[in-house]
C-alpha cells in the first residue's frame, strides 16, 4: 500500500532563481470526500492515480502510468471540468524536495509549494519564500479547485 505524507503551503511570491517548470493538466474521474480518482497529464508522460481520505496530513495513495493519449482523452472527454493547469517547479531546500505550483486558467494567481515526508512529525525547515499553511484547508486540495477554483473565491 502507497501513502502519502504531505504538508501544503501558500507561496505569496515565486522565488527569483527557478528551475524549468513541468506544465501539467489534471482532471478528476472521480471527486468524493473518501476517494479520489485523478488522471494527469506531464509533458509527455501520464499517469491514473488512486487516493484515499486524508487523514490529518496522510493518506493511502496509488499511481499507475498510462499512454499519453489515453490521458488526453479522458481529460477532453471524461473528467470533472475545469480541468486544473499549472507549472510545476521542483526546488531543493536543505536536503528536502518541494514541488511548487503556478497554477494557470480558473485557478491563476494560486501559488501552491507541497512537500512529501516519511513521518507526520518529520522535521524540516521551512524556505524563505513560504508563507502561510494549508495542508489542512480543503478549500487547497487540488480535486476541490475544480468545484471551486481560486478565481471564484470572495478573499482568497
Amino acid at each position: 500500500m502507497g501513502l502519502e505524507i504531505e504538508r501544503k503551503f501558500l507561496v505569496p511570491e515565486l522565488p527569483s532563481a527557478l528551475p524549468c517548470p513541468q506544465h501539467i493538466c489534471q482532471g478528476y474521474i472521480c471527486d468524493d470526500p473518501m476517494r479520489v480518482v485523478r488522471i494527469r497529464a506531464i509533458d509527455d508522460r501520464a499517469y491514473l492515480t488512486v487516493k484515499g481520505k486524508t487523514e490529518q496530513t496522510t493518506r493511502q495513495e496509488f499511481e499507475y502510468s498510462i499512454p499519453l493519449e489515453d490521458a488526453r482523452q479522458l481529460l477532453s472527454t471524461i473528467c470533472l471540468r475545469p480541468v486544473i493547469e499549472k507549472d510545476r517547479f521542483s526546488i531543493e531546500y536543505q536536503g528536502f524536495l518541494w514541488v511548487v505550483d503556478r497554477f494557470s486558467g480558473e485557478n491563476a494567481g494560486l501559488i501552491l509549494a507541497e512537500i512529501e515526508l516519511e513521518t507526520e512529525d518529520q522535521a524540516f525547515a521551512l524556505p524563505p519564500w513560504i508563507g502561510q499553511e494549508v495542508s489542512q484547508d480543503p478549500r487547497y486540495f487540488n480535486s476541490n479547485l475544480i468545484a471551486a477554483p481560486y478565481c471564484s473565491w470572495q478573499t482568497p
